[in-house]
């Protein structure tokens, strides 16, 4: 994803900034020529990068302020909020309630992906307990209809549409009322895109609006436009209330800075950003987490609500326990496995991490790695309970490991990687032994408990590195503990 190399030009050039034993006018210039170079590049809008550099400057007054002052700290939060500040339109869209039915309208130019975004957006809130349904009022483009029907029968959600009828309306207006019907809370209509902004998709998208009165309408766009991602935001404004923003395609253009500039200038808040084609490769967008990540700061709140998404909230004291105790077996590692590849795609998971740049797992490496820990998988379920429940590795023998490997149609090699794999997590489990459990159990409890020696000796030493040592940890940590999120590195968390 190219904003991972954006996000690592940056922090790169607060590191190098950091690193200097003393901040003066010469290393403070060096630090913003290189985040203007990065956001340029990224091709976001040369006004908005030239106004940034000198409000930082405004702010950061290295004559005024007094010996006392942490300039690092006063000069990466001038840098954090005036990032925020360009990529957030300041009012927050529309947001579906559980339970009460909600509909949602999706318009955008033909080719943004829009009805696969429609898909993406239908699974996110049938994960977090939503009953949504998809409507295709898309009767301009051949195989529509199908595309949609394909996505919500593997989604496993229910859809509505017609070979026969050829009025958007129509087909948008029964659809809606079938879902009201069957108690649907969230009906989500997929409208027809074309290949350029023409009078009759306006046209087509104001009667559909009229007839159905969406709450929300969402805007589809293609990152890969860049700044002209403005002009067509605004197009498509003018013509029906739209509410927020999805830009899609994020995993592979140098546009994409530019694309969520653009469409902030637009005074229209960026809702989710698609970072591949698969279902789940869909971020929420959030303004103050998302450049916490890009300055590698991670985003911990957005990673413990993924903890607590996969495990549940009845297994997290035992597992919890489990980990006090450093007691490592082959069976806890395949369920952290099988927690792992719930959460999502690995890169996007690591990037939540303080200090873990996505550009430590390119997109290939990504995929490599899934692939691994699915191979693993295999490979432990050829194994008996005794073997899966026992933290001795010296019970796995030569001929244990044969038979293993013939019972999953592995090689050999495999079992022993994968063994290879498991004494290394048991290793850094053992050093988690003797953590303070929180009396109610739960995951988000757990990082006040934990204390920089426990993360250090977790910690990959590159990443550590990254951090800023052991120095950097221990304030990561106080701000883990006290903070609502990471922001409160930069000052921009709530106190």
């Amino acid at each position: 994803m190219v904003l991972a190399q954006l996000g690592g030009s940056i922090s790169r050039a607060i590191q190098q900034m950091s690193n200097a034993t003393i901040i003066d006018e010469k290393v403070l210039n060096e630090c913003l020529n290189e985040i203007t170079r990065a956001l340029l590049q990224s091709d976001v809008q040369f006004k908005l990068v030239r106004d940034m550099q000198t409000n930082i400057k405004k702010i950061v007054n290295l004559d005024d302020l007094a010996a006392g002052h942490n300039k690092r700290k006063i000069i990466q939060q001038a840098i954090f909020n005036e990032l925020c500040k360009m990529l957030d339109p300041g009012k927050p869209s529309f947001t579906p309630k559980k339970g009460k039915t909600s509909v949602v309208m999706f318009v955008g130019l033909q080719g943004s992906g829009k009805t696969t975004t429609c898909t993406k957006y239908a699974y996110y809130h049938q994960k977090k307990g939503w009953k949504p349904a998809l409507v295709c009022a898309d009767t301009f483009r051949a195989g529509a209809f199908d595309q949609l029907k394909q996505n919500a029968t593997k989604a496993k959600i229910p859809f509505y549409g017609s070979y026969m009828e050829s009025d958007p309306v129509k087909i948008a207006v029964e659809g809606v009322e079938r879902f009201k019907k069957e108690n649907c809370d969230l009906i989500i209509v997929d409208t027809s895109g074309r290949h350029k902004q023409e009078a009759a998709l306006f046209e087509e998208m104001r009667q559909v609006s009229e007839a159905t009165k969406p709450d929300l309408v969402i805007f589809v766009m293609d990152s890969s436009i860049g700044q002209a991602a403005f002009d067509q935001a605004q197009a498509f404004k003018q013509s029906v209330a739209v509410g927020a923003v999805i830009v899609t395609k994020m995993d592979g253009h140098a546009k994409g800075g530019g694309a969520l500039s653009a469409v902030a200038a637009t005074k229209s808040p960026v809702i989710f950003i698609g970072t591949g084609e698969h279902m789940d490769e869909f971020e929420v967008f959030d303004v103050k987490p998302f450049v916490s990540r890009l300055l590698g700061m991670g985003d911990w709140s957005g990673f413990m609500d993924k903890i607590q998404e996969v495990v549940p909230m009845d297994q997290q004291p035992e597992l919890l326990q489990k980990l006090s105790e450093g007691n490592f077996t082959l069976r806890i590692m395949y369920e952290q496995f099988q927690n792992i590849l719930k959460m999502g795609p690995i890169g996007q998971v690591f990037s939540m991490l303080p200090g873990f740049s996505a550009e430590l797992m390119p997109k290939g490496r990504e995929k490599e790695s899934q692939a691994k820990i699915k191979r693993y998988m295999t490979v432990m379920d050829s194994m008996t309970n005794e073997e899966l429940d026992s933290s001795n590795p010296k019970l796995m023998n030569e001929s244990r490991m044969m038979r293993i490997a013939r019972g999953s149609g592995r090689h050999i090699r495999e079992v022993m990687e994968m063994m290879e794999e498991y004494k290394r997590l048991a290793k850094i489990w053992s050093k988690m032994k003797g953590l303070k459990i929180p009396k109610k159990g739960d995951m988000s409890a757990l990082s006040r408990n934990m204390n920089a020696q426990h993360m250090s000796k977790v910690l990959p030493p590159q990443m550590l590195k990254q951090i800023g040592g052991m120095g950097g940890l221990q304030n990561l940590m106080k701000q883990m503990g006290s903070a609502k999120d990471m922001m409160g590195m930069f000052g921009g968390g709530d106190k």
